[in-house]
């Protein structure tokens, strides 16, 4: 089967081509270093060529809100048009967990207009909510720094690594549309603070890390359960502590 991966050169994507191809689909990575511009549309029409699945790995390279709410709109308008011309029969999207609760953010606004999109479309389709990745612990700390001082607020969160979000994503691609959404986490669930306090630690940074209520999550103001997902979501194994000694 022909699965074309949109951002498929990125963290998630590599990830996802590489497990689709051990699983001997033809996994074809699909992003402007390969020639297929989602914003554009230059080579999405040759790339979806007898795809039977596109698979949405991409991210906005700003998350300045009117930059990735044209980023989403624009990209998934052109990628889902291209998949109604080549007869793809299933659309699958990553986005994140507690999206529709974290409407304070520019970027998460942007991504509920995605998924909007995508529900309205009329392509089969499955979309993923994954918890924060283990790999972004660098970055959420970057975005929440203030001098040497990191803050975060003290919520609830279960965060996965990378290799298991590509695996929940190889695996909803090669089965049916969900026309609907699956939730995915990491076995684990920590206090935002105490995650990044961790995750720092383990790599000699220096920042002090504070946890302050009134802090904000890249612009939106966080309860305790917004960046956990339901009971019925799906939880994998690999443990944060045994990501950071690998």
């Amino acid at each position: 089967m022909k699965i074309v991966v949109i951002g498929g050169t990125g963290l998630i994507g590599s990830k996802t081509i590489a497990d689709l191809a051990a699983q001997g689909h033809e996994a074809l990575a699909a992003s402007p270093k390969s020639g297929v511009d989602t914003l554009t549309g230059h080579g999405l029409a040759e790339a979806l060529a007898g795809a039977s699945v596109v698979v949405d790995v991409s991210n906005s390279p700003s998350f300045e809100d009117a930059a990735v709410l044209d980023f989403f709109t624009t990209s998934t308008t052109n990628l889902l048009a291209a998949e109604k011309a080549a007869g793809v029969g299933h659309h699958v999207a990553l986005s994140v967990v507690g999206t529709q609760r974290l409407t304070d953010s520019g970027y998460f606004r942007a991504k509920v207009a995605q998924e909007d999109l995508i529900a309205r479309s009329g392509v089969p389709y499955s979309i993923i909510h994954a918890t924060q990745f283990y790999e972004f612990v660098k970055s959420i700390a970057d975005a929440a720094t203030v001098g040497g001082t990191v803050r975060l607020a003290p919520v609830k969160i279960e965060p996965m690594a990378a290799d298991d979000v590509a695996t929940a994503v190889a695996r909803i691609a090669v089965g049916e549309p969900l026309d609907g959404t699956l939730e995915v986490a990491g076995p684990q669930q920590f206090l935002l603070d105490e995650l990044i306090r961790t995750g720092l630690a383990a790599r000699n940074d220096p920042r002090t890390v504070i946890a302050d209520p009134d802090a904000t999550y890249f612009g939106a103001h966080l309860s305790d359960s917004e960046l956990i997902p339901g009971p019925d979501a799906t939880r994998f194994s690999i443990r944060f502590e045994d990501w950071l000694r690998a």
